[in-house]
């Protein structure tokens, strides 16, 4: 690919900043809408938990795939393609007359989403050739307009105009957006590929997708259906066979769709650990908050999101001072911060019961927001850590994905806990009460990010990174050199 003008390399940039924010803000936003699309479409706990996890479960099961499918055929094309899809999957949702409708839209629009998220952050790589460059416009990207501005933006987003117009206008935001970025790719976007793209694997695909909506079907619907009923312990099983067969199967691979030999990494696997917990204490924390606010205390949309706004604000602030920190003296201090913050968060709710204490209420979401600031930055940066530079944007994928199968569980228990809890009564005399289990949860995950982190940064880990890369490295070669001799 030709070097491109600053000028031009800075269009680029934005274009996939645009993108990025239009499928993270989508989520954040959703969220301050779902006791009016509740209400409207009369809808369960559960459907509200479709709702959401409909999105994110789609995401984490085609983010790899549609990676290595742009590295292959072309990453502008890609790219295209997805926003053509997202934005047509976000008009379908606005117009969704039930809730049924509004799940399957919301999953075309997941299908736009899962080329839009990895594959920008491709075209940034190879749009940004020089080192420090290519990482200032990487992380900025990715970790502050994908994810700071849209956890300070979405909830406030969201309320205005839910309350002015209704829950379907959070849909027409994207409208705009992907059809401005659409035009702006088929101007300024080149074209790229990688030199060696990986080849399909169907089978692992499908045993992902298998794995995720089998586990996240069983969860949401257990409370209804029963645990012991045969339609869970169906999905449940077929959850555990699915990852039978990815353990035995893709190491049998020549280039898996997952390498598990990644995972003899103790600072991969950390990272992995880290983001399903840090993003499952997103998605739950979010979930229990909104309908708190709106169906407890009675809140409008936008009254919710102003309340949401130091939780946003930590988080908005906190992330770029993570990324320094991590630039300066790596992933440790940052990980344990967020640990504790996170851990904190959710005592406060178990224990003291802060959301009966607007004073509490606060001080939880401070913590929260500083916990999960602090969190998002060493996630990439541990799970690349020491991996062969040909590897490490699978690692990164990996990553991405893990953090979308974090909240697509965190939304998933959560809300099955709560929905035991509740058993149909009013919110009004039981939701303080069913929900203290659940913060419990959120308290073990941020317990989770605490030890994982303390555990996966020290000498030791570092070393095991080395070995793994040193392995891979090996192999690499050897693959190299035989197709050469061939």
């Amino acid at each position: 690919m030709p070097e491109l003008s600053h000028r031009r390399r800075s269009l680029v940039l934005a274009i996939c900043c645009m993108s990025l924010l239009i499928v993270s803000l989508d989520n954040t936003a959703l969220n301050v809408a779902l006791p009016s699309m509740r209400k409207e479409l009369g809808a369960s706990v559960a459907g509200m938990q479709w709702t959401v996890d409909a999105y994110t479960l789609v995401l984490a099961s085609l983010l790899m795939l549609a990676g290595s499918t742009a590295d292959r055929i072309g990453r502008r094309k890609v790219f295209k393609a997805g926003l053509v899809l997202f934005t047509l999957g976000s008009l379908l949702c606005s117009l969704a007359p039930n809730l049924e409708s509004l799940v399957a839209f919301r999953m075309v629009q997941a299908v736009g989403g899962s080329m839009l998220n990895p594959v920008a952050m491709s075209i940034i790589t190879n749009t940004f050739t020089e080192p420090r460059e290519r990482a200032r416009a990487g992380s900025g990207c990715g970790g502050g307009v994908g994810g700071a501005v849209s956890m300070a933006a979405g909830p406030l987003v969201g309320g205005l105009l839910v309350d002015s117009v209704g829950w379907r206008a959070i849909f027409w935001v994207n409208l705009p957006v992907g059809l401005a970025a659409l035009l702006l790719t088929v101007r300024y976007v080149p074209e790229s590929r990688a030199p060696k793209a990986r080849r399909p694997d169907p089978v692992g695909q499908l045993l992902i997708i298998a794995l995720l909506g089998s586990l996240t079907y069983a969860i949401i619907e257990a409370p209804l259906a029963g645990w012991t009923s045969p339609l869970i312990l169906t999905f449940a099983g077929t959850a555990a066979l699915s990852l039978v067969g990815l353990l035995v199967y893709e190491p049998r691979r020549a280039e898996p769709l997952i390498d598990l030999r990644f995972f003899r990494s103790a600072p991969f696997s950390g990272a992995t650990v880290i983001a399903v917990c840090a993003f499952a204490a997103l998605g739950g924390f979010l979930f229990m908050n909104t309908l708190y606010l709106q169906d407890v205390r009675g809140f409008s949309a936008l009254h919710a999101g102003l309340y949401m706004l130091p939780m946003a604000a930590l988080t908005f602030v906190c992330a770029p001072l993570s990324g320094r920190l991590v630039g300066s003296r790596g992933p440790r201090l940052p990980l344990l911060v967020a640990g504790v913050a996170m851990a904190a968060s959710g005592v406060l709710f178990a224990v003291f019961e802060a959301e009966t204490s607007t004073p509490l209420l606060f001080t939880g979401y401070v913590l929260f927001g500083l916990g999960f600031g602090m969190v998002n930055a060493p996630i990439t940066n541990t799970a690349v850590s020491g991996m062969p530079r040909a590897q490490a944007g699978v690692a990164a994928a990996v990553a991405s994905t893990s953090r979308q199968v974090g909240q697509t569980l965190g939304v998933a228990v959560i809300g099955a806990v709560l929905a035991a809890g509740v058993h149909g009564r009013s919110y009004d005399d039981t939701f303080v009460a069913a929900s203290r289990p659940a913060w419990w949860i959120l308290t073990g995950c941020g317990l989770c990010v605490l030890l994982v982190g303390a555990l996966t940064s020290g000498p030791w880990a570092l070393r095991s990174a080395r070995r793994t890369a040193a392995r891979l490295e090996g192999t690499e070669t050897g693959r190299v050199s035989a197709g050469a001799a061939r």
